[in-house]
């Protein structure tokens, strides 16, 4: 009897967690506080729902303890509670990925700007930074940028990046990442490289999957001050 009450009672924490995943809106929530911690208006911007229902999930997950805040003025800004978190999600979408055909399925009918050549893998990429020969392009939202990045990489959001082509050498491969496997932004941005002659490809993954490899990374000055060493996850 003891042992059953305490499995009962185990398992129903093991299910907070489980419920807090399960929702779409949620998921996303997590994936963008894996670029950089935001506010709850900057994070309904980002989804394209009311502040009143993106308040509501991250209630849900601050209550399984998957993030956690921090007022800076007169804004409550939301983060990944820990190092953790990331390796959770990123977890639940491998397995999704192997185990659900449908995955791929809507990749192909609705990721319409996929680049078709082989992406960089991310041990290759660490193999040849400081070496000079290649650009690292960073081409997330400033704000992601500045609370961490590849080392070395420099930033051109997407949607500024026809206007800043005459900075990019055209000397080195351009190597570009974003928010992640899923995310179109580096597929965009390669696409515009390539048609303007540059030699560009995209990074396997993304940040999320380069942090979460413990690989080395950097932040900006303003953006260590402002956060712990768990929280920006800067290594030398």
């Amino acid at each position: 009897m003891a042992d059953r009450i305490f499995k009962e009672r185990l398992y129903e924490q093991f299910a907070r967690v489980g419920a807090a995943l399960g929702s779409r809106q949620r998921l996303e929530l997590l994936d963008l506080l894996a670029q950089a911690p935001r506010h709850v208006d900057a994070l309904a911007a980002e989804l394209e729902m009311p502040v009143a229902n993106v308040s509501q999930h991250l209630q849900a997950l601050r209550a399984a303890r998957l993030v956690e805040t921090e007022r800076q003025g007169t804004r409550v800004i939301y983060r990944l509670a820990d190092e953790g978190v990331l390796t959770l999600w990123l977890a639940l979408r491998s397995v999704a990925e192997r185990q659900l055909s449908e995955v791929a399925q809507v990749v192909d009918e609705l990721a319409t700007d996929r680049v078709e050549s082989e992406p960089l893998t991310r041990a290759a990429l660490a193999a040849a930074l400081g070496r000079g020969k290649l650009l690292v392009l960073d081409v997330r939202p400033a704000l992601e940028y500045a609370s961490g990045h590849l080392p070395g990489a420099i930033s051109i959001p997407v949607d500024k990046l026809a206007r800043r082509l005459a900075t990019l050498p055209r000397d080195r491969r351009i190597v570009v990442y974003c928010r992640g496997a899923y995310c179109q932004f580096a597929d965009r941005a390669v696409s515009v490289l390539l048609r303007k002659g540059f030699d560009a490809i995209r990074l396997e993954g993304g940040w999320p999957e380069w942090r979460a490899e413990g690989r080395p990374t950097a932040a900006t000055a303003s953006a260590t001050r402002s956060a712990s060493p768990m929280r920006v996850a800067a290594r030398a």
